[in-house]
């Protein structure tokens, strides 16, 4: 399908995830002057992220199917397009409800166009070195583009308007559509084995909207109230529903349970939520870290986290000359070992600390161990996935990493503020972001073990899984 122009399709799927990724992180640094122009209340300053992170995840999994069932080349260009469209309105805004409904349909183009790329990557490197090679350059841009997203926004930020940090992804839409349009073939109609599953759809959009919503308002009305168990536990409860509709009376799945028999997709998801959940807390601490207590503004804070997008882009070419030798089971556990070894290093900072003597070398060692894991392991969850259903695995893979996330935020964020004791002074904030960053080592030696304990021996060079456990598209659910 893609043979004829395999350049042209990782491009166009790079430049997709590059889009995604920077997104996530770009607008973080303008909120203060979001907030000075919009004028929002405190608690609904957040909901610029939330909004985002609500509609993102809750639809990835649905993104996912849509790809498999509608094509993947229809499905991203539809995600890029609304992409494209609600990030000029957001642009426009006047009124915090707009920007913030902005923000919630950027996340629905996100969550169609992110799993439609994944799966684009998957089918048109299926296997040996030029797998390798393509899932290394696509980590490279996807990690790349979360850590420049701090550069990009802090630099727009104080010299042209946070405005901009919305308007900066229409061209970057218009050049991704012109490398989909040049680099991605047009699927064959898909083979349809039923009516589509809207009541899963249903339930695992407001299971995991719900779950991801109980986790990131936790940080505003904390977790022992009973509206945050409460949200959390009927998120829970959706998605229970959602399993036994998938087992017992769908005719075509949303998501097809025997999928998550396997041990490469669900060792991989497991670790995938747990390196997300670390990685998301380590970039919040490293940021206030630099801002708050070294007292760096915004765009000196988005130079500073270049290093660390130029050692995600080291590790993305490392695990591709290894990968070649050695198997992605032994790539995870080092590359997540590596990261918690940056992040417990960093752990020792202080008030009196420097970016050169105290951040620059933990942030290069932490980056690089991401660079080798982070497209070891979607490689690793994709290998034998049947064609039919590589877009919901993509999804699902992408719903794990953002769950993960606002777990992690939500958590170690308390456990951080807990550590400062209520003190705002650097030399407690240094203290609260340390025990933090410590806490992400250690969820990083946890996903490290899953890697070790779960995933099944494989082969280098991009070769098959060695187990039984991934069922085709034809076998029984």
């Amino acid at each position: 399908m893609y043979e004829n122009s395999p350049v042209r399709t990782l491009a166009a799927v790079c430049a997709a995830q590059f889009l995604v990724s920077l997104d996530l992180s770009v607008v973080n640094v303008a909120l203060p002057q979001i907030d000075a122009e919009l004028g929002f209340s405190t608690v609904g300053l957040t909901w610029v992220i939330h909004a985002y992170a609500l509609t993102f995840g809750g639809l990835l999994l649905l993104g996912g199917k849509a790809a498999d069932r509608l094509g993947r080349r229809p499905v991203l260009v539809a995600g890029l397009v609304l992409f494209g469209l609600a990030s000029l309105a957001g642009g426009f805004a006047e009124q915090p409800a707009h920007l913030v409904a902005a923000r919630a349909v950027q996340g629905i183009g996100a969550a169609a166009l992110a799993p439609a790329a994944l799966s684009v990557l998957t089918e048109a490197f299926p296997s040996g070195r030029q797998r390798v090679r393509a899932f290394g350059i696509w980590g490279a841009m996807n990690a790349a583009g979360g850590a420049l997203g701090v550069l990009v926004g802090g630099l727009l930020t104080e010299y042209a308007d946070w405005r901009w940090v919305m308007f900066v992804n229409v061209p970057m839409v218009l050049v991704t559509l012109a490398l989909v349009a040049r680099g991605v073939a047009a699927s064959p109609p898909p083979v349809r084995h039923g009516r589509p599953d809207v009541l899963g759809g249903v339930l695992a959009t407001a299971g995991v909207g719900l779950l991801v919503l109980g986790i990131v308002r936790s940080d505003q009305i904390g977790w022992a109230t009973a509206t945050t168990w409460a949200t959390i536990l009927a998120g829970l409860a959706l998605l229970a529903g959602f399993g036994y509709v998938e087992a017992r009376t769908a005719a075509e799945p949303l998501l097809r349970l025997g999928l998550l028999r396997s041990r490469s997709i669900a060792g991989s998801n497991a670790f995938n939520l747990l390196v997300g959940a670390a990685m998301a807390s380590a970039f919040y601490f490293m940021s206030l870290y630099l801002q708050v207590v070294l007292g760096h503004g915004p765009a000196r804070t988005g130079l500073e986290f270049l290093p660390f997008a130029l050692g995600v882009v080291l590790g993305s070419m490392l695990a591709i000359r290894l990968g070649y030798r050695v198997g992605p089971r032994a790539l995870l556990v080092t590359g997540a070992l590596l990261t918690a070894i940056g992040f417990g290093w960093f752990a020792r900072v202080d008030a009196e600390g420097t970016f050169l003597a105290d951040v620059l070398v933990p942030s290069l060692v932490a980056s690089v161990g991401f660079g080798i894991s982070l497209a070891t392991v979607v490689r690793t969850a994709t290998a034998e996935v049947a064609p039919a259903e590589s877009g919901v695995v993509s999804g699902l893979l992408n719903s794990s990493r953002q769950i993960g996330a606002a777990l992690g935020l939500a958590a170690l964020g308390a456990a951080a503020a807990h550590r400062t004791g209520g003190r705002a002074d650097p030399g407690s904030l240094a203290d609260g972001y340390g025990w933090g960053l410590l806490l992400s080592a250690l969820v990083l030696v946890a996903a490290a073990a899953i890697a070790h304990l779960v995933l099944p021996e494989t082969s280098a060079a991009g070769g098959d899984v060695v187990e039984d456990g991934v069922l085709t598209a034809k076998e029984s659910r």
